[in-house]
């Protein structure tokens, strides 16, 4: 990982939740056509970056348009041979505010990240130190963390481990240091450098919050 403005990745889970596509097919898929085929990190782990979630988006779509996966990845390597990229056909989301927490050491980082969360409407709660964080998590319940791995002297990572030990919580990670390997392996589902560009940020945290995350209930008791 280096400097801001890099493309985020994201693990094998978290594209099987955001596509609602088992992470057992796309193994199969990527064996099996190698259109798509995910960079492997230091631990082996398969990182997807933001392009290739888009590629895949396009393929879910020609299944749902009743192709098979053969075609489907045969129409994508023909798109990417002509030099056409797939555009997300993704309707407009349903008006509903997922509430983001944002987990950082540096004040200033936090109120400009919040500042551009809310711009995009979602619900922001923000915590400066590990203490904090975990207090918020357990009152606000958020459906994503923005977590920097480095609050509190490097507290971050165990925090990661204890948010995503809860049912549908997931972990955007974030540090100045190349960390991607370690954070997925603590179980975050995407990792960025910082320093972060808004509009990195506020794509990443779309994809993560996406279709199903927006449909999901929202009964859940939040304390305001």
């Amino acid at each position: 990982m280096g400097a801001g403005g890099e493309q985020p990745v994201y693990s094998i889970g978290a594209v099987a939740q955001m596509l609602e596509v088992p992470a057992s097919t796309l193994r199969a898929w990527e064996e099996r056509y190698g259109v798509i085929i995910p960079h492997r990190s230091g631990g082996s782990q398969r990182l997807y970056s933001r392009n290739q979630l888009e590629l895949l988006r396009f393929i879910k779509r020609q299944l749902e348009s009743g192709m098979s996966a053969a075609d489907a990845h045969r129409v994508l390597s023909q798109e990417l041979a002509s030099g056409r990229l797939p555009s997300d056909g993704d309707g407009e989301k349903e008006e509903l505010r997922p509430l983001v927490l944002i987990a950082e050491r540096d004040p200033y980082g936090a109120e400009l990240s919040e500042y551009f969360l809310r711009t995009e409407g979602y619900e922001v709660a923000t915590a400066l130190d590990a203490i904090q964080a975990r207090l918020q998590f357990e009152e606000r319940s958020p459906d994503l963390v923005v977590l920097d791995l480095l609050i509190s002297g490097g507290a971050g990572f165990r925090l990661c481990r204890e948010f995503t030990a809860r049912v549908g919580t997931r972990v955007l990670a974030i540090s100045a240091l190349d960390s991607a390997d370690e954070a997925l392996q603590a179980g975050a589902s995407a990792f960025l450098s910082k320093p972060i560009e808004p509009l990195r940020l506020i794509s990443t945290v779309r994809d993560l919050l996406g279709t199903s995350a927006l449909a999901r209930s929202v009964s859940r008791a939040r304390v305001t």
